[in-house]
């Protein structure tokens, strides 16, 4: 059993298809307006947000992976926002995603990068 000190999600979204060029534009536009975006993610306690492109033969899919204190609190702070960059995200959505499907955790390994900290001991 896997320790759950965070929410960690991974998940595979479909595309419409000929969605591509929406998409690229879509995270240029979000990298583009990153202050705001990363200010986005500290209010809904998003510690990691990334998203990677995926053109399977089965069409276009982008594989979601977040890091949250909660995402079902993550989720409820996003639906509130007032933020621009939240509302383009969301219209982004409406436009482009056709199913998500939420993948199973295996394994999640976390370096603690607190100053000092120790390795683990070998066992």
């Amino acid at each position: 059993m896997i320790d759950k000190k965070e929410d960690v999600i991974c998940a595979k979204v479909w595309l419409q298809p000929g969605s591509e060029a929406r998409v690229r534009e879509w995270a240029s536009h979000i990298n583009a307006h990153r202050t705001e975006a990363l200010q986005t993610l500290q209010e809904e306690g998003v510690s990691i947000e990334s998203v990677f492109y995926d053109p399977t033969p089965e069409g276009p899919c982008l594989i979601y992976y977040m890091r949250s204190a909660s995402q079902e609190q993550a989720m409820a702070v996003a639906a509130q926002s007032a933020h621009a960059i939240d509302a383009y995200h969301q219209a982004f959505k409406r436009e482009t995603w056709v199913k998500v499907k939420r993948l199973e955790l295996l394994l999640d390994l976390v370096q603690d990068r607190t100053p000092g900290a120790a390795l683990p001991s070998p066992p």
